[in-house]
């Protein structure tokens, strides 16, 4: 048996409901409790805006093993199904001629229900492909017909465009039906969906040509290249790809930098869909792209990790205790960055407060660490659980991180790389539980080394591979390992 947490914006409207209800804050402070029972979280914070308390409610629910109502996939799918025209639903109903006339006002599906019943099986429809609180579907009939099999009646044909609606923006009345559907659904076991199957062995090898940075440079696109065919695959190196075009392929490799909101997640997300093996998954990049996500599920998991915390504020009791907590200087990132950008050390108050006020007007949240010296980085790369190759990257000389981004130039310290037998077993074994934490992809660990003790900094999901670096003691044997890894998850589901 569950318990059913309802996080919102405002628990004033929920006052006689005999429910759980609490503020995104109480959630963020009181969570997760030891050895607390299995917990289902349904969010109706205001998730319309990316990077909002909403958005992190379902993000942090995620991390901590809390199964939530809607989850950031579908939070990140109605978004793209509004930027995303084609993504319609489409329905077919059969009524009385009567009532044939179908006005195109917006029909409100709370939790999969709707007050005008000849339209159920569209709101079900549209719950089980967005599970949100509150949908609002626009419904365009584009043709009707006479019925041949049933005499007086008329079949309609139409498509419905579909958006997220807040709690707060709902109408007295409609709030009161929301309540009441809420209570339902809190009874009721929640589901999951179905993804389809493809029968091709292609691969699409995702590259962005005017990338600086590159997860992957031109030599070890190659390679890879070179190993999707030993392994049995047709790869293609593309720059573009529609979700159309998608759907030719079994395989989907993004070596192009991801980020959640970002044409990368949105082919992961279309690759998911289709039944596509897919590296990035979504699941990876919205865990490891979000700072926050991993510091919460590092916490949850008992994974090594500096000492941090989130803020929200930047005012002076609040860098006066982040002081006295960690001392000086501090590390402060915002949740989403990449190669050292948006990560920021404060050395004083005025510094961290300025800075902390800067990035508080890009993010609700940012993540606080203790600043750990150390001359280089551990580069744990892992695949479906496994370490694969390792890695030293020092310093960039005379700045504090692996890259230096100053201006318009970029900078990376030296590397030593080493087989994995060779690396110091707390490494490892802290690389592992993190990437455990996050999924079975591909992943690159970064972690810290002071003595005995060792400090996962993040997880990386879309992770350098360079060739003379990465591939620098396995050579091309690194490179068909991660190609036997997709030809291995096809064989499992049998394509």
């Amino acid at each position: 048996m569950h318990n059913t947490l309802i996080v919102t914006d405002d628990v004033t409207s929920f006052g006689n409901t005999a429910l759980t209800v609490l503020t995104f804050q109480d959630y963020l402070a009181e969570f997760p409790k030891l050895n607390e029972p299995k917990i289902r979280v349904i969010n109706i914070c205001d998730t319309t805006r990316y990077l909002s308390e909403g958005y992190y409610c379902s993000l942090l629910a995620q991390a901590r093993n809390h199964s939530v109502l809607p989850s950031v996939n579908t939070i990140n799918d109605l978004r793209m199904a509004e930027e995303n025209s084609i993504d319609r639903i489409v329905f077919s109903l059969s009524v009385q001629q009567d009532a044939a006339e179908i006005s195109h006002d917006p029909l409100f599906v709370l939790f999969g229900e709707v007050e005008d019943q000849r339209f159920k099986r569209l709101s079900r429809q549209a719950f089980e492909k967005y599970p949100y609180p509150a949908l609002v579907l626009t419904p365009t009939v584009t043709d009707i017909k006479v019925s041949p099999k049933a005499t007086g009646k008329v079949q309609i044909e139409g498509f419905a465009s579909v958006q997220a609606k807040a709690f707060k923006d709902l109408s007295i009345t409609q709030q009161t039906r929301f309540i009441t559907q809420l209570k339902a659904h809190t009874q009721i076991q929640w589901r999951t969906g179905k993804t389809s199957k493809r029968t091709r062995w292609d691969m699409a090898i995702l590259v962005n040509p005017e990338e600086t940075t590159p997860p992957s440079d031109e030599r070890a696109i190659k390679n890879f290249v070179k190993a999707a065919e030993k392994a049995g695959f047709r790869a293609d190196v593309v720059s573009r790809l529609s979700q159309e075009e998608l759907g030719h392929f079994d395989a989907l490799f993004i070596r192009e930098t991801t980020a959640i909101d970002h044409h990368t997640y949105r082919l992961a997300r279309a690759a998911e869909r289709e039944g596509i093996v897919v590296m990035d998954d979504t699941q990876s990049i919205l865990r490891c792209c979000n700072k926050v996500y991993l510091q919460d599920a590092f916490a949850y998991q008992k994974v090594p990790a500096p000492k941090a915390t989130f803020v929200a504020s930047a005012n002076d009791d609040v860098c006066d205790e982040l002081i006295a907590d960690f001392g000086l200087p501090l590390v402060l990132k915002l949740p989403e960055s990449s190669f050292s950008r948006g990560v920021h050390k404060a050395e004083t108050k005025d510094a961290l407060k300025t800075r902390l006020k800067q990035m508080l007007a890009e993010s609700a949240l940012v993540l606080v660490q203790e600043y750990i010296f150390t001359e280089f980085d551990w580069r744990i790369g892992v695949l479906g659980g496994k370490p694969i190759y390792a890695c030293q990257y020092f310093m960039v000389r005379n700045h504090w991180q692996i890259y230096n981004h100053h201006g318009d130039r970029f900078s990376s310290g030296g590397f030593t790389t080493m087989p994995t037998f060779e690396v110091p077993k707390p490494v490892l074994q802290a690389a592992i539980k993190a990437a455990k934490a996050v999924g079975d992809g591909l992943y690159g660990v970064d972690i810290k080394q002071v003595g005995n003790a060792v400090y996962v900094i993040e997880v990386n999901d879309n992770p350098s591979i360079d060739a003379g670096v990465e591939d620098k003691y396995l050579g091309k044997a690194l490179y068909e390992l991660i190609m036997q890894e997709f030809a291995n998850r096809l064989e499992q589901r049998g394509r």
